[in-house]
């Protein structure tokens, strides 16, 4: 009786969107070996979580390496591959010698099955990590989350704020956005954040706080039917639906006013 074969989806997954997981779960159990590691629509904390089978690159290990020592020293030494699992315009090996078809034909004289996935469309072109990270910068989060499949998400720590968003009824629970991660559109967000498992509907402010100035991105996020302490934990942020662009307001009963409205509109 032959042995299962190992299964290995091939890919830079970097966020793991619908067209990249049509490569994961193109075989069962497959290893998922992700080859560049740049994680800039979902940060590698929560793609561990997610896909507990990963196999991180070591890239400056593998760059300079040819296609055939590529396939040979890593798909076949290091992860003893009997199904390969690729998108159609994957390339390796330096200067991206070999296309998806040049793996397959090595492959296949070694008896290695190799499965080749077809592009993924999104309204007529192809799904893409470019397109995502284009569509979030431009603010449009909805079109970023139905090519990514699920919403766009980050998490932090909790961290001190000046506790103005609590005198005026929005207290906040402030996080440091993460180094790496492509920064969406400054701006207020519907958004739904996660805390000990539950998830809550909320509302995030992103970006530099033009009132009251900040250097680096700052998430504050205000949780609806919340109460309790979160300094210090780590919560999850999921962003739904672009509200409005970043304002400078000049009193705290202008803030407060434009925060009602905002909760308003989310359902």
């Amino acid at each position: 009786m032959e042995k299962a074969r190992k299964a290995v989806a091939l890919g830079d997954f970097d966020g793991m969107h619908l067209a990249h997981r049509t490569v994961v779960t193109g075989a069962p159990n497959a290893t998922v070996y992700c080859v560049n590691n740049q994680f800039t629509l979902l940060q590698k904390s929560i793609f561990t979580q997610r896909y507990p089978n990963a196999v991180f690159a070591d890239f400056e290990a593998i760059k300079h390496m040819t296609a055939q020592e590529f396939t040979d020293e890593i798909l076949l030494g290091q992860l003893d591959a009997g199904i390969l699992l690729c998108g159609y315009n994957f390339r390796c090996g330096k200067n991206a010698m070999w296309t998806a078809l040049d793996l397959r034909q090595y492959l296949e004289s070694r008896d290695v099955w190799v499965r080749i996935l077809e592009h993924q469309d999104y309204e007529n072109e192809p799904i893409s990590a470019t397109r995502i990270r284009r569509c979030l910068q431009d603010g449009a989060i909805e079109a970023a989350n139905a090519m990514l499949g699920y919403a766009f998400t980050f998490e932090a720590a909790v961290i001190g704020g000046d506790r103005r968003g609590r005198t005026i009824g929005f207290p906040t629970a402030n996080q440091q956005y993460p180094e790496g991660l492509v920064l969406p559109k400054c701006g207020v967000y519907e958004s739904r954040t996660e805390v000990d498992g539950v998830l809550y509907r909320s509302f995030t402010n992103l970006g530099f706080r033009p009132s009251w100035q900040v250097e680096k991105p700052l998430a504050e996020t205000h949780i609806f039917d919340f109460t309790g302490d979160l300094y210090g934990k780590t919560v999850r942020v999921e962003l739904i639906r672009y509200l409005r662009e970043e304002q400078r307001f000049h009193s705290a009963q202008e803030l407060k006013e434009q925060l009602i409205d905002d909760k308003s509109s989310i359902v």
